[in-house]
């Protein structure tokens, strides 16, 4: 597996990225299973691991932490801090009362001394940013995480907190983690661009856009996809913007099936192929998954491939707006109405 560098870090990280979202209650509750789809995916070359405090509780976290000792050293671990961590309006979101509170809380999950890469969720529009920034520019001096992240950022948004990092001799953020993949191209027009300015890794999630290019749904399965975690906009199949992207499945299924690999080979392959795009997380529920999204990281899309998809989908465009994470505040009714 070829290592990429994470920005400007100097650090290596593998194309890969494996998340841990659906380890735990959230996805797979057998804990030794769970491991051992860690272990092969480090056995594999995958070197870089993706959680966050709010997956199944906290209890992803665990599972990692238990599954990364004796191994530690040789694994770049991410997690994420932001989202509400039960009732209590003070245990969440980017403050740094609740910052330096639950980096402490993520350390012992995960059964280490220090976080390779800290990211925020979400941006918090009640807070400053240079109070963000100054709780983690703290924590990166105790030596407690060595980077900082931001996740579902909008290109304002990191060009915001890039420049108050400079103006405050802040640390910065040195990755964005957005949505992105061949139903899901918005960020390619301001996102990625920005990132790349301003040195950024960029670590992608969703490649297969929620299971929509595991070839799971295709317009002969009537079914919706069955889980209470899912917005159910994104996955009402009645909504034009689906019955489009059903359409649109279809056509690369059969693009994939002429090129001799799978539907998911493809749309991961895609999301890693881009220039500014650092890694893929791909967020395996058991082995067969996980063996399934491996190849990818030796495929190269040729040309016509990747021309054939942008006449299916255009560059920039994402088919579902409800695919978007960011901008969700600022499209809120109480943000635009008068």
């Amino acid at each position: 597996m070829d290592y990429r560098p994470l920005g400007r870090t100097g650090v290596q990280v593998s194309p890969l990225c494996l998340g841990t979202m659906m380890f735990g209650p959230w996805g797979n509750q057998d804990e030794a299973d769970s491991i051992r789809i860690i272990h092969r995916a480090l056995d594999a070359g995958i070197n870089f691991v993706d959680t966050a405090d709010v997956y199944s509780n906290g209890t992803s976290e665990e599972i990692t932490g238990r599954a990364l000792a004796g191994r530690r050293d040789d694994v770049v671990l991410a997690t994420k801090f932001f989202m509400p961590m039960g009732d209590n309006p003070n245990h969440r979101g980017g403050s740094r009362r609740w910052i330096i509170q639950e980096v402490e809380n993520s350390l012992r999950r995960l059964g280490t001394d220090w976080i390779d890469l800290y990211q925020v969720h979400r941006p918090d529009p009640a807070v400053d940013i240079e109070e963000t920034l100054g709780a983690l520019s703290d924590l990166v001096h105790q030596g407690k995480i060595r980077y900082i992240g931001s996740s579902s950022f909008s290109g304002s948004q990191i060009v915001e907190a890039q420049r108050a990092s400079r103006e405050r001799r802040l640390e910065r953020f040195v990755t964005e983690q957005p949505p992105y993949s061949i139903l899901v191209r918005g960020i390619e027009e301001d996102i990625l661009p920005t990132a790349q300015r301003y040195g950024m890794g960029t670590l992608t999630y969703s490649p297969l856009s929620g299971g929509w290019l595991s070839g799971k749904w295709r317009k002969d399965a009537a079914a919706t996809p069955a889980s209470s975690a899912r917005p159910s906009a994104r996955f009402d199949m009645s909504s034009p913007a689906n019955q489009r992207k059903l359409d649109i499945v279809e056509d690369l299924a059969q693009l994939a099936e002429r090129n001799s690999m799978t539907l998911i080979e493809m749309a991961i392959a895609f999301a890693i192929n881009h220039p500014g795009v650092t890694s893929a997380i791909v967020g395996p529920r058991t082995m067969e998954q996980l063996e399934s999204y491996l190849p990818a990281a030796e495929i190269h899309l040729p040309t016509d491939m990747l021309d054939r998809i942008d006449q299916l989908v255009a560059p920039g465009v994402t088919i579902n707006p409800d695919d978007n994470s960011y901008g969700t505040h600022e499209l809120q009714p109480a943000a635009r109405r008068r």
